[in-house]
């Protein structure tokens, strides 16, 4: 049984503001940009590549309302995202967080056994000084801490305004990252839910177990992770003993490793949101018909007519706070690993359990056309 708590238990070792941005490594960042504007109607914001003086690798930063994505692309067989896309295919390398002094969460983690990447580094131009040190986490993932207090550039030395040809896609209106979810190994869960507690003073809000999230086929557990602001929140999932390979196993097989395994993006209009991304070419998860059969019945009374739910195969989900609607895009990817969670809140500190049955029969009918159940 699900098991949720909003008290706060953690301990703030040091401020994190919010999230700061998600670097993804890509085998082909231009191509990849075009695939988030058209998709997903991010906007470009900023490059850095050879032109800028970055001679190794090319870096575009895409924006929309409060989400940054960065897309990197190696330049040469000697950086590090060379081996990385060798190992894991196109994916999420860096979780970043905004902090107050990037030396001060770094040097604080590492007091507390997290594994550095670097140090504290500063970057200077006309426009002041940027600050970024990393430690590593989850298989080849990183988080990063930028200080940007001193800095009042575009985005970062090196950095240019990115000027990139008008495409015609409709606007989402996607607001900010609601929470990122990572896949660890089986028997794994409880110790990074201990690394986020112990390194970061994160809480252990939400606990969901076998019985929770479940198919007759497959199953798992999840762990969510919160900062003290509510701002970063970090379900941690795990593979549970089933009678056929859950979607977990199908992504640790895929990826070779813990990664990221969904990034979950708010918006205030889970209609109009759907609608534009489903015109642009993002392509969801199916949800059979039968789920809207006694639909109010399970969640009661919402400001939402059934019919564009029902249509556009968005879920409903309600907890003690409110309810939050909900859906799944397929893999972005040709690796079975990454997707998107589109949600809207409504009240709900949730994460949709009771569409846990629903969403889990629908990833494994697409786990098993690429005959992986």
């Amino acid at each position: 049984m699900a098991i949720i708590t909003t008290e706060w238990t953690g301990k703030e070792y040091f401020q994190i503001t919010e999230l700061d941005h998600i670097e993804f490594y890509v085998g082909n960042a231009k191509q990849a940009v075009h695939y988030y504007r058209s998709a997903f109607g991010m906007q470009p914001f900023a490059y850095a590549g050879p032109e800028t003086g970055q001679k190794d690798r090319v870096s575009y930063v895409l924006k929309q309302k409060k989400i940054f994505f960065v897309i990197t692309t190696p330049l040469s067989s000697h950086h590090p995202a060379t081996n990385w896309l060798a190992t894991h295919g196109d994916g999420v390398r860096d979780i970043a967080f905004k902090v107050d002094c990037a030396q001060t969460a770094h040097d604080s983690c590492v007091s507390r056994g997290a594994e550095s990447i670097h140090p504290s580094k500063s970057w200077g131009d006309s426009d002041g000084i940027y600050q970024k040190s990393a430690i590593k986490t989850y298989g080849d993932t990183i988080h990063s801490f930028v200080e940007r207090k001193a800095y009042n550039g575009l985005w970062a030395p090196r950095y240019v305004p990115l000027k990139l040809p008008t495409i015609h896609s409709e606007d989402p209106g996607l607001l900010l990252i609601d929470h990122i979810v990572g896949n660890v190994e089986e028997g794994k869960m409880n110790d990074w839910r201990d690394f986020y507690e112990n390194i970061f003073g994160f809480t252990n809000f939400v606990v969901f177990d076998e019985n929770d999230i479940s198919t007759k086929f497959s199953a798992l557990k999840s762990r969510v992770m919160r900062s003290k602001n509510w701002k970063v929140k970090f379900p941690i999932n795990e593979p549970a003993s089933g009678l056929k390979k859950s979607q977990i196993e199908e992504y640790l097989d895929f990826n070779e490793g813990p990664g990221v395994q969904h990034i979950a993006l708010l918006t205030d209009n889970i209609i109009k949101t759907i609608t534009a991304l489903r015109n642009n070419g993002v392509d969801f998860l199916y949800v059979p018909e039968t789920y809207y059969d006694g639909l109010s019945n399970r969640v009661g009374d919402i400001d939402e007519t059934l019919a564009p739910l029902k249509e556009l195969g968005i879920l409903v989900d309600r907890d003690d706070e409110g309810y939050l609607l909900q859906l799944f895009s397929k893999p972005v990817e040709d690796r079975p690993t990454l997707f998107y969670e589109i949600i809207q809140r409504k009240g709900s500190i949730g994460f949709g359990q009771g569409n846990f049955q629903a969403l889990f029969e629908s990833i494994e009918i697409e786990q098993e056309k690429r005959g992986n159940l």
